[in-house]
């Protein structure tokens, strides 16, 4: 895996955790480059809705216009992958805790 390939994988896997832990499983995309940037991931709006659509490619996520915003919601496929419980190939694995 090189280094695109990589920091793709994990920016994939923030925005699915961020997804899960919301209440709701949504968020719009400036919230998610909030997100993506705490962690180190710092996104131009056209790399994350690039992101966002290999999410929903994979049916880990659903995106609806809100005006010119998208806002992306958790599938329940995206949901295990967040957690761990299912893989796909282009997310990175959560980290074990402890």
């Amino acid at each position: 895996m090189n280094y695109r390939q990589y920091t793709a994988a994990d920016q994939r896997l923030v925005i699915l955790q961020a997804l899960e832990e919301d209440p709701g499983y949504s968020h719009n995309e400036a919230v998610l480059r909030g997100v993506l940037g705490s962690v180190g991931h710092e996104l131009s709006r056209d790399a994350l809705r690039t992101e966002l659509a290999w999410l929903q490619e994979q049916g880990l996520v659903t995106l609806t216009q809100a005006g010119d915003i998208q806002v992306a919601r958790l599938t329940a496929r995206g949901e295990d992958v967040a957690l761990g419980r299912a893989r796909v190939p282009g997310v990175a694995r959560p980290r074990l805790e402890g």
